[in-house]
């Protein structure tokens, strides 16, 4: 016989011999006795304050953007500049590559010659419940992926839904919509 076959022969027979599986590794079992805790147990208590998941009581409006079936006509956290802040810096991360950073539509992904992305500042986007801008985040739209698995914590959610309403806004102010005090600034610049 050639050397190949030996090495082939070889190779098979080291790559099934090695193979460790997961229930080959050390491990305790729930319940069992261990040498390793001073009070002998492998499970170890569960630390205090901690709440499970299936325990957090949220209001439906937050976490679902939905009450009674129905979307939510306002944002039901309390908007802050912190929460404006997130939701922008959320926004620039998931929403601008494809909605732009001006929330145009016109991001790198329209640039690319992809279907053209949602104009966020538009009429219909505008005129939209906040509730249902939410769940296209969690469940997406037409071409839009979700985004539940990525924007995880509804606070986040909820916060570019309300950086989204901030672009809007921009989009759509003039000059009296800025304060005396700021407008002679703006105006300087001009």
């Amino acid at each position: 016989m050639n050397s190949g076959y030996y090495f082939v022969l070889l190779a098979a027979i080291t790559c099934t011999s090695c193979r460790r599986d997961m229930q080959d590794q050390p491990k305790y079992t729930p319940l069992k006795r261990s040498q390793f805790w001073p009070d002998g147990r492998s499970a170890r208590p569960t630390p205090a304050g901690t709440i499970a998941i299936d325990e957090i009581n949220l209001d439906p409006a937050v976490d679902s953007g939905t009450l009674n079936g129905t979307f939510v006509t306002r944002i039901p956290i309390p908007i802050t500049r912190g929460l404006l802040a997130r939701g922008q810096d959320r926004y620039n991360i998931y929403c601008s590559p494809c909605h732009a950073p001006t929330g145009d539509g016109h991001g790198m992904i329209w640039s690319r010659g992809f279907e053209n992305p949602a104009d966020l500042t538009g009429d219909r986007v505008r005129n939209a419940p906040p509730g249902y801008i939410y769940q296209v985040i969690v469940h997406g739209y037409g071409a839009m992926a979700p985004y539940a698995y990525m924007i995880k914590a509804p606070s986040d959610r909820w916060a570019i839904v309300a950086y989204i309403r901030a672009l809007e806004l921009s989009r759509q102010a003039t000059l009296d919509d800025v304060p005396s005090g700021e407008r002679s600034k703006l105006e300087a610049h001009r």
